[in-house]
């Protein structure tokens, strides 16, 4: 008796297929991702800064003041989500740690792969491109499992047997299509493909 009674609603959770509040059709249902926010921060920090406006009548009033932020870490998040397989990241270009991984095969026992592979990244490097050099001695399918894994947009492989025909083998990553590049001429390649 001394307290009014709340207020009564039906309610549950919205599912597809439920009719819109609005009248506007059947709702659907969809993720998601945040990663910018709104913060209303209302007239603290403008009382604090003496931050104001004249209203109507001409009396001075503290600004409603909101910021909105986007998240470093949430954009990264949001990519990688949107953009991998079974095997890995596949970097959008415009946020990748680098565009392109040169891998070069048995490169500490092939003094012909070492030079034509540090050719290369110099080259790519002094064309704009952001390239790195996969220089480890390890098998040539661990490396390559890992410039998948890692996401790398664009892949060079420098080999005996490329260098013979005076090619190289270059992977998409999004697509996984592979194909043989002539060696004088994939700097130019890889710009136009880069759109440089």
């Amino acid at each position: 008796r001394a307290l009014p009674l709340p207020q009564l609603a039906d309610l549950r959770r919205a599912a597809a297929g439920d009719p819109s509040p609005a009248g506007g059709g059947p709702l659907s249902i969809a993720r998601g991702i945040e990663v910018g926010q709104i913060f209303q921060l209302g007239r603290k920090y403008s009382e604090a800064l003496k931050a104001t406006v004249l209203d109507d009548q001409g009396r001075p009033r503290a600004l409603e003041m909101g910021c909105y932020g986007i998240g470093v870490t949430r954009v990264i998040a949001a990519a990688i989500e949107q953009n991998h397989d079974e095997s890995g990241i596949i970097w959008p270009e415009a946020i990748a740690p680098y565009e392109l991984v040169i891998v070069p095969i048995n490169m500490d026992k092939s003094a012909a792969v070492r030079e034509a592979a540090e050719s290369l990244y110099a080259r790519l490097g002094a064309a704009g491109l952001e390239v790195i050099l996969d220089d480890r001695p390890q098998r040539p399918g661990f490396k390559f499992a890992d410039a998948d894994l890692i996401g790398f947009p664009h892949r060079l492989v420098v080999s005996d047997a490329g260098l013979r025909d005076k090619r190289v083998e270059y992977k998409a990553r999004r697509t996984g299509a592979i194909e043989q590049l002539p060696l004088d001429r994939v700097v130019d390649q890889l710009r136009k493909r880069l759109g440089r």
